[in-house]
């Protein structure tokens, strides 16, 4: 039986996190696993990488063979290479930095944009009608106008 270690993928459509696991290379990507030896999280800032190397090692020394995603995440756990979730301020202190910055509190809540624009009055909505009414009936006058020319026109041929 080849055996691969390899990522099996987890999450939303959009938000996806990745089980590195062990298993049947004739398996589906997302299909039984033997063993479930880590995790990794590319989308966290940093990208979280937990991967048990003593078991990685033993199935490795069986004959398993990693794919190139894992393969990379390895190499990346091997050099020491990680970043640590320590090393930056954190999201909510970034964000309480940047309400600062822009002269705003963070318990402030913006009253600027109201959540949804409110329905048209009715009141407004009547004059439109009326402008629409106005022009059907001025319309309607001008057609009127022009078949009474007409009518006296041929009235006035007829009699002479």
């Amino acid at each position: 039986m080849a055996v691969k270690i390899r990522l099996k993928r987890m999450g939303k459509i959009r938000a996806p996190f990745y089980r590195v696991v062990v298993m049947d290379s004739r398996t589906k990507r997302d299909g039984r696993a033997i063993e479930e030896i880590g995790k990794y999280h590319p989308t966290e800032e940093p990208s979280l990488i937990e991967i048990d190397m003593e078991r990685a090692n033993y199935w490795i020394g069986q004959g398993a063979q990693p794919t190139e995603a894992v393969a990379a995440l390895l190499k990346v756990i091997n050099e020491g290479k990680l970043k640590t979730k320590e090393q930056g301020p954190s999201k909510k202190d970034r964000y309480e930095a940047a309400l600062a910055a822009a002269g705003k509190s963070a318990d402030a809540k913006d009253t600027a944009s109201p959540a949804r624009k409110k329905p048209a009055k009715k009141a407004e909505a009547a004059p439109k009608s009326t402008d629409v009414e106005a022009a059907e009936d001025a319309a309607e006058a001008k057609v009127t106008a022009e078949a009474e020319a007409e009518r006296t026109e041929t009235s006035e041929k007829s009699e002479s």
